[in-house]
């Protein structure tokens, strides 16, 4: 097992074949409690989770918002839109099968954001990032990141797996920037930086 750090820099995958990237988050009532804090709490907030497919520097396809399986087979696969928080456990996850994705893909930048328009994470309590190594079906935790609150950015480039040679590594980026929300553009042009 491997445990990663930012400091660390990019680590090698190993044996690790199955990889999973998952985001959980608690919604915020703000400073407001009663019948209005409990109607904010339950529509909660809407964080996404994309991962974003590499191709020589470019970005050729994502896993999340309306795309769960953007190669088709299932090499890169999200678990959907979780838009208010309050699941148990990590609201959205991306799994990915190494093995399984094509050649011409050569990383996998993984990104956090509030895409949609009025979402914050300043309206989100307890934001984690967590990254699993999911070999033969178990799920062992290899990083837990947990982005700073202070600032004002509504998105954070959490890590990127990426071939070296024909080994994956995977490095943690926790790297938090501003996306214009409800721009696919600014969102990939941040995941690219």
């Amino acid at each position: 097992m491997i445990t990663l750090r930012k400091e660390d820099g990019a680590a090698d995958l190993g044996g690790i074949t199955k990889l999973s990237v998952g985001v959980s988050w608690d919604p915020s009532a703000g400073a407001s409690g009663g019948a209005l804090g409990w109607a904010r709490r339950k529509r909660g907030v809407d964080l996404d989770l994309i991962a974003i497919l590499m191709q020589g520097g470019e970005p050729v396809r994502f896993a999340g918002l309306d795309s769960l399986d953007p190669l088709g087979n299932g090499s890169v696969l999200h678990t959907g839109d979780e838009q208010t928080g309050a699941a148990v456990g990590d609201d959205e996850t991306v799994h990915v099968t190494f093995a399984e994705v094509p050649q011409a893909i050569d990383a996998i930048v993984f990104v956090a954001a509030a895409f949609k328009k009025g979402s914050t994470f300043e309206k989100a309590n307890n934001i984690s990032f967590k990254i699993y190594d999911a070999t033969g079906g178990s799920s062992q935790q290899v990083a837990d990141i947990w982005p700073s609150l202070l600032g004002t950015e509504n998105a954070n480039a959490i890590a990127r797996a990426f071939r070296n040679g024909s080994q994956w590594q995977l490095e943690v980026l926790d790297r938090k920037g501003k996306i214009k929300q409800g721009d696919k553009q600014t969102l990939l042009r941040f995941a690219i930086q």
